[in-house]
C-alpha cells in the first residue's frame, strides 16, 4: 500500500501563491500517475493536475492551466504543485493521488478512479 503524506496549505489572499508537496513511500511497478485533485463540499472530487513518473507527461485541468504548475522531485518520491494567481474558485480541500495507471496515449488519468492511493488532504482557502 502506498502511503502519501501531504503539505503546504494555508490561507492567502486572491492573487497569492502556494505550494503543495506530496511525498510517497513508495512507487508500485507500472503504476506510475500521480497528481493532484480538489473537492468542495456537496461536489464531486475534480483533477486539478496529473503527472506521469516514466515520461515526465503532465496534463493540467483548463480551470488553471496558465496558473498552476505540476511537477516532481523523482529522487524523493514527491510531488508538487505550485499554485499562482490564486482565486477564490480555487478554494477547496487538495488531495495528492498516487498509483495510478498510465492511460493510452502515455497520459495520466484526470478521474479519481484511475488512482489507488491518496493523502489525507489539504486544505487551500482563498479570500478576496
Amino acid at each position: 500500500q502506498v502511503q502519501l503524506v501531504e503539505s503546504g496549505g494555508g490561507s492567502v489572499q486572491a492573487g497569492g501563491s502556494l505550494k503543495l508537496s506530496c511525498t510517497a513511500s513508495r512507487v508500485t511497478y507500472g503504476r506510475y500517475c500521480m497528481g493532484w485533485f480538489r473537492q468542495t463540499p456537496g461536489r464531486e472530487r475534480e483533477g486539478v493536475a496529473v503527472f506521469n513518473r516514466i515520461s515526465s507527461k503532465t496534463y493540467v485541468a483548463e480551470s488553471v492551466k496558465g496558473r498552476f504548475t505540476i511537477s516532481e522531485d523523482h529522487l524523493k518520491n514527491t510531488l508538487y504543485l505550485q499554485m499562482n494567481s490564486l482565486k477564490p474558485e480555487d478554494t477547496a480541500n487538495y488531495y495528492c493521488a498516487a498509483d495510478g495507471r498510465i492511460e493510452n496515449g502515455g497520459m495520466c488519468a484526470l478521474f479519481p478512479d484511475a488512482y489507488n492511493a491518496w493523502g489525507q488532504g489539504t486544505r487551500v482557502t482563498v479570500s478576496s
